[in-house]
């Protein structure tokens, strides 16, 4: 088995979540790997965070929301780190990552692109995320994911 560099712990804004990336960073601090933290902003969270039902069509509007949208997470995602993880933070090495897009889709291509390892993801039976089940999100990675 290759040593495991690169973990991808996919995170949405749910506490359950947390969980997972605590494991991953604690993994990633004794194997000596680096984490990805990973949220995906879904088109149906800048819809809600626009008032608008579907996103804003105008495209400077629209990109102006996005980019709002998308820095409220990234700030939401270091104070989350910050607050649950500050004693792990100076041992590991920790990439923080916000995008807009589809999650389980993201995920699976962001862990292919970089090369990932491994992915640690939370799952608890009946929670679910913004667009699906969090079981069938994570069933969806698992199936088409480059890595454990």
């Amino acid at each position: 088995m290759d040593r495991i560099k690169k973990i991808l712990a996919p995170r949405d804004l749910s506490e359950f979540s947390g969980a997972g990336v605590g494991y991953a960073l604690d993994l990633a601090r004794a194997l000596g790997a680096e984490v990805t933290v990973y949220h995906v902003v879904s088109h149906e969270d800048l819809a809600q965070f626009s008032g608008e039902p579907e996103p804003v069509k105008v495209a400077d509007a629209a990109l102006w929301q996005a980019d709002r949208l998308l820095k409220s997470y990234q700030l939401a995602l270091a104070r989350f780190l910050n607050e649950h993880f500050s004693d792990l933070i100076p041992w590991v090495r920790i990439r923080e990552k916000v995008e807009l897009g589809v999650p389980d889709k993201n995920i699976v291509h962001w862990a292919r692109r970089e090369g990932s390892d491994l992915i640690v993801i939370s799952i608890r039976s009946g929670e679910r995320s913004s667009t699906a089940p969090v079981r069938g999100l994570a069933e969806e990675i698992v199936h088409h994911a480059p890595c454990p």
